[in-house]
C-alpha cells in the first residue's frame, strides 16, 4: 500500500485529499505545516509528498530541499495559484515531479499521483541520481533563466521542456530547436543560454532568412577591410562576437545551399575566415538553431544539406503549439497582463471570466505570440481593473461567427483540382510580389510564409519573378 503525506495549512483540503486518496487504496498521513511535515519524514517511509507552496511557518519549497536530504527517493506533488506559478517552477527544478493549480479536479491529481508512484517503481531499475545538492544547484539556475527569459507554462509538455533544457543546459552540444511560429523559439534559447556555463558571455541571434546570402555570410563571419566595395574596415562576424558563449540561428532552413556549406565547416572545425582575409579565427561558441519547417522533408526535396543536419540536430528539442497545450492559456495571459499593464501604468489586475473563456476556446493559430499581442492590445483598450471580452479581437469572441458558405461552386463533370489550386496560389504569390516590388522576405511575410517555403513555391509553380 503506498503511503501519501498531504501537507497543506487547511484543514479542509487535507480531509478532501484523504478522502479521495484512502478511496484508492492508498494510506494517508497528514500535516498541517512543513516543520510538522518534515518531522514525519524522519520516522516513517513515504512514497509521495503532495504539499502546498505557500504555507505561513515553512513554504513547500523549503520542506522539498529538506525533505531531498532525509528522503531522495519521496516523490512530491506541488500545490498552487496562478499568482505563484513561477515559485512552482522553482520547485520543479529542485527536484519536484509536477504541480498542479488551485482549483484542481481530483481527477487531475488523482492521475498525477499514479503517474508519481508509476516513476518510483521505476526508479528502483534505475541508476542513482547525483547529488541533490547539485541537482538543487543546477535545478535554481534553470530557474533563474526561465523567469529571466519569461518562459511560461505548467502544462505535461512545457513541464518536459524545462526537463530537458535542465539537462542539456551544461553542455556545449549543439541544439536544435523545432516549432511553429511564435511558440517562443527563442526564448527557449536564451534559457537554455542563461542556465548553462557560458551564461556570461554573450548571446546573439541571428535570422537566416531575413539576409540576402552575401549579407549573412558577412554578417556571421565578419570581413575584412577593402573586401568589398564599402568595406571601409574590419568587421567582427557573429560567431566571433560571441566568443566563449551562444549563437541562434533562427530559420535555419531559409539558408542557401551554397551558406550551408560554409556553416558545416564552421560547425566542423570551429575556425572561420572572414571576408576577404587570409587568416582563420577559432570559434568558441555554442550553436543553437531553430526552424518551423520540416528538415527532414527539406532533406529530401534538396533544399536542406543531410550532413548540416546532423551536425545541428545533435539534440532536438521541440515546442509545442499553443493550442496542443491550451492549459498554458491562462498563465501565458496574467503573465503579459501584469507586463503590460505595469509598463502602460494601468491598474489592471485580472480578465474577465467570458474574456478567459474566449482566450482558452480559441485555436491562436499565431501561438504565443499571437497571444502577447492580443494582450497588450486589450491592456491599450481597457478602462476598468479587469480585461474584458469585448476588448479582444472579433475573431477571437466569436471564431464561428461567420456563416459557411461555398467560396466556389463546383462545376459539372469532371475537375482539375490541383490546377485550380496551383492557379489560385500562382495568383496570390504573384501580387504579393507585385506589392512589395519584388522584395521576396516582405512577401514572404505579406503571405505568412517563411521565405525558404515562398522560393520552394516559386521554383515549384515555375514563377518569374
Amino acid at each position: 500500500m503506498p503511503t501519501i503525506l498531504v501537507v497543506d495549512d487547511e484543514p479542509n483540503i487535507i480531509e478532501v485529499l484523504e478522502i479521495v486518496l484512502q478511496d484508492e487504496g492508498m494510506e494517508v498521513l497528514k500535516s498541517g505545516s512543513g516543520r510538522e511535515a518534515l518531522a514525519l519524514l524522519q520516522e516513517k517511509r513515504v512514497d509521495v509528498v503532495i504539499s502546498d507552496i505557500r504555507m505561513p511557518d515553512f513554504s513547500g519549497v523549503e520542506l522539498l530541499r529538506e525533505a531531498k536530504q532525509l528522503s531522495p527517493d519521496t516523490i512530491f506533488i506541488m500545490i498552487t495559484a496562478f499568482a505563484s506559478t513561477e515559485t512552482a517552477i522553482e520547485a520543479l527544478q529542485h527536484g519536484a515531479y509536477d504541480y498542479i493549480t488551485k482549483p484542481f479536479r481530483m481527477e487531475e491529481l488523482r492521475d498525477i499521483v499514479y503517474r508519481a508512484l508509476e516513476k518510483k517503481r521505476s526508479q528502483k531499475q534505475q541508476s542513482p541520481a547525483p547529488s541533490t545538492n547539485m541537482e538543487a544547484l543546477q535545478g535554481q539556475k534553470l530557474f533563474q533563466a526561465l523567469h529571466g527569459s519569461h518562459v511560461v507554462g505548467r502544462s505535461p509538455k512545457m513541464v518536459e521542456v524545462y526537463r530537458t533544457i535542465g539537462t542539456i543546459a551544461m553542455g556545449d552540444s549543439t541544439v536544435l530547436i523545432t516549432g511553429e511560429s511564435g511558440t517562443g523559439k527563442e526564448l527557449v534559447a536564451r534559457a537554455i543560454h542563461e542556465a548553462s556555463r557560458r551564461r556570461e558571455k554573450p548571446f546573439v541571434s541571428i535570422n537566416c532568412g531575413a539576409f540576402p546570402e552575401t549579407l549573412l555570410e558577412s554578417e556571421l563571419f565578419g570581413y575584412m577591410k577593402g573586401a568589398f566595395t564599402g568595406a571601409v574596415g574590419n568587421k567582427r562576424g557573429l560567431f566571433e562576437a560571441a566568443g566563449g558563449g551562444s549563437i541562434f540561428l533562427d530559420e535555419i532552413g531559409d539558408m542557401t545551399a551554397a551558406m550551408q556549406v560554409k556553416l558545416l565547416r564552421v560547425l566542423q572545425e570551429r575556425r572561420l575566415r572572414p571576408l576577404g582575409g587570409t587568416n582563420e579565427i577559432t570559434v568558441d561558441v555554442r550553436v543553437i538553431a531553430a526552424t518551423n519547417q520540416d528538415l527532414q522533408y527539406c532533406i529530401q526535396q534538396g533544399s536542406f544539406r543531410e550532413d548540416l543536419y546532423y551536425r545541428i540536430a545533435v539534440i532536438n528539442l521541440h515546442i509545442p503549439a499553443l493550442r496542443e497545450r491550451t492549459e498554458d492559456i491562462a498563465l501565458l495571459a496574467f503573465s503579459f497582463l501584469r507586463q503590460y499593464a505595469e509598463r502602460a501604468g494601468k491598474s489592471i489586475d485580472g480578465i474577465s471570466p467570458e474574456a478567459l473563456r474566449c482566450l482558452e476556446s480559441y485555436s491562436w493559430p499565431g501561438n504565443v505570440r499571437q497571444l502577447e499581442n492580443t494582450i497588450e492590445r486589450a491592456v491599450a483598450l481597457e478602462t476598468t481593473r479587469e480585461i474584458q471580452a469585448e476588448r479582444l479581437p472579433e475573431v477571437i469572441r466569436h471564431p464561428c461567427s461567420q456563416i459557411e458558405s461555398d467560396l466556389f461552386t463546383l462545376p459539372e463533370g469532371p475537375f482539375d483540382l490541383e490546377r485550380f489550386l496551383s492557379q489560385i496560389e500562382s495568383s496570390l504569390i504573384s501580387q504579393a510580389l507585385r506589392q512589395t516590388d519584388g522584395n521576396q522576405t516582405m512577401a514572404a511575410q505579406r503571405l505568412n510564409l517563411t521565405k525558404g517555403s515562398l522560393r520552394h513555391r516559386l521554383h515549384s509553380l515555375q514563377i518569374k519573378y
